[in-house]
């Protein structure tokens, strides 16, 4: 994990670059390396050292006249080395060289051969290719300044003020100007009629087991994220047991506001259970928001259940690189694959459940994976999402629909998920964890912070603001006190029409009541009945 910013086009002053890179030194703590091309383009990298701590510098030359600065992580790397690319020459051990020799052998067409999550710019004299990893997992800038100069950055704000337009890059795609966008990542499971296929419980254990598996490649040492609910809670048992093989202890951390909070309880009933090395973090309700200023600047984005639920991650993030861990396996990707937010529980029809999970997925960039990958990497810390494997969604995307629906919810979502793992003969975690409700990361917390938060951000803002709000912010229009409070933090540090164009706000379907939170759906109480009866307690 780095961050990673490349200008196509000649005149740029390097020293400027270099601080415009600095913008995202959070990112990459460990190394900062420029490179000016012959023909004047620039590339510049904050490195994070994961694979490969010591010759693993980058910007990485290939062995002709490319190079190439890549953020993320590529998980079949030695398998590329030791088969398509075996009469290639290499100069690193680093898993991202393979991606400048890819370019070399097969010219623009090789993104579909890389398994990971990633972002890069290769250029090659006055030709270059970017691209973002299928799922958005990692985060990909891109704009156009007013000399023609085209921008491509892992965070908004080395180029923000340089750029006159600027957007995401989208997931799943590639660019070069011969081309344009390319979407080469088109999988089955977009089109919500092949979602035909049977339930196969042993296949979904096997293939998350598979895809925990190779997140646990590194030269550094792993951590878990685990908040007590199912996804991180099965994130954590896989990784465990597969670190067992070869005698390592994993390590785990969840937060709450205090020991009585409904995910830290949980957390350490599943630690317990799986013998890991746990730690627990607490926050207060006035420490969250002392930093909401600084956690705004650095999520790039306005969005009211991404800002609730990435204050305690930002906690969490510091305390565990505090520990000397830079990688953390996280849960991220599992709701939307099943159907696990409560609300999904009033989808109308089969049909209905099944489009919504697939929007979900292909959003999840906007939303999720913005929060666990800048939230995380405000403090150099990478995290990796087992649940997005790219084999792991073609098989369980297209499970039929009417699977993923229970009859009798109550406690239910994410049920064949919950099915796969109910193992008696050999428990992947204790029952009342396996099929406790969903409990959205900002509630599970502490429940006061939210409602704290919405309260403290009212009394920043005044009727008339409110009621200002879409002259003032005529795009994406705030309407509550606490959306309003946000927007104005981001605009002070990202006041273009372009940064705002980059958010989507997060809203739950077919229910009354439009906040995130997952307290606002009607079953949530019914939930908190649940998990008192299942003997969840501090």
């Amino acid at each position: 994990m780095c961050g990673i910013l490349a200008i196509i086009g000649k005149g740029k002053d390097e020293k400027l670059v270099q601080e415009l890179s600095k913008r995202m030194s959070h990112r990459g703590p460990d190394e900062s390396d420029l490179h000016v091309t012959e023909n004047g383009h620039i590339l510049s990298h904050e490195r994070l050292s994961i694979i490969d701590l010591h010759s693993g510098k980058q910007p990485i030359k290939g062995t002709k006249t490319a190079y190439m600065v890549h953020n993320g992580e590529i998980y079949n790397h030695q398998e590329l080395r030791e088969g398509v690319l075996k009469h290639h020459t290499f100069k690193t051990k680093s898993d991202s060289e393979v991606i400048v020799h890819l370019y070399e052998e097969f010219g623009y067409d090789f993104c579909n051969m890389l398994d990971g999550d990633w972002a890069f710019v290769v250029i090659d004299g006055d030709d270059f290719i970017a691209g973002r990893d299928p799922m958005g997992v990692k985060p990909l800038y891109y704009g156009l300044d007013q000399r023609g100069r085209i921008y491509f950055s892992s965070e908004m704000k080395p180029i923000a003020d340089q750029c006159k337009t600027f957007s995401t890059f989208p997931p799943g795609h590639y660019y070069t100007q011969k081309t344009g966008f390319v979407k080469y990542y088109q999988p089955e499971y977009e089109d919500y009629l092949k979602a035909d296929q049977d339930l196969d419980l042993e296949l979904i254990r096997e293939t998350l087991t598979e895809a925990t598996r190779k997140r646990l490649m590194s030269d550094v040492p792993i951590g878990v994220l685990l908040s007590g609910g199912l996804d991180s809670s099965l994130t954590s048992a896989i990784a465990s047991r597969l670190l067992a093989e070869s005698g390592k202890k994993l390590h785990s951390f969840s937060i709450g506001l205090d020991a009585a909070a409904p995910d830290a309880a949980a957390a350490r009933k599943v630690a317990e259970f799986l013998g890991t090395e746990h730690h627990e973090i607490h926050f207060t309700i006035e420490e969250g928001i002392k930093i909401l200023d600084k956690l705004i600047w650095h999520l790039e984005t306005y969005d009211v259940t991404s800002i609730r639920a990435s204050t305690p991650m930002y906690f969490l993030s510091k305390a565990i690189t505090d520990l000397g861990i830079k990688v953390v396996l996280s849960g991220e990707g599992a709701d939307e694959i099943f159907g696990g937010y409560l609300y999904f529980r009033n989808a109308p029809s089969v049909e209905d459940f099944q489009k919504e999970t697939i929007e979900r997925v292909q959003k999840l960039f906007t939303a999720d994976l913005l929060r666990a990958d800048k939230s995380t990497m405000a403090h150099g810390l990478e995290a990796r999402v087992p649940f997005l494997d790219k084999s792991f969604l073609d098989m369980a995307v297209r499970i039929k629909a009417e699977e993923k629906m229970p009859k009798t919810y109550e406690g239910k979502e994410k049920y064949i998920l919950r099915k796969a793992f109910d193992t008696p003969n050999d428990p992947y975690l204790p029952a009342e964890v396996l099929w406790r409700q969903k409990e959205q990361f900002s509630d599970g917390v502490g429940y006061n912070w939210i409602d704290q938060l919405i309260e403290y951000c009212s009394s920043k803002v005044t009727d008339e603001e409110l009621a200002g709000a879409a002259v003032e912010f005529p795009y994406n229009s705030p309407t509550t006190k606490e959306a309003y409070f946000y927007r104005s933090i981001f605009n002070k540090y990202y006041p273009q029409v372009s940064a705002a164009q980059t958010v989507r706000k997060w809203i739950p379907k077919w229910q009354e009541n439009q906040d995130p939170s997952g307290r606002a759906n009607a079953a949530h109480v019914k939930a908190d009945i649940e998990i008192a009866k299942a003997g969840i307690t501090a």
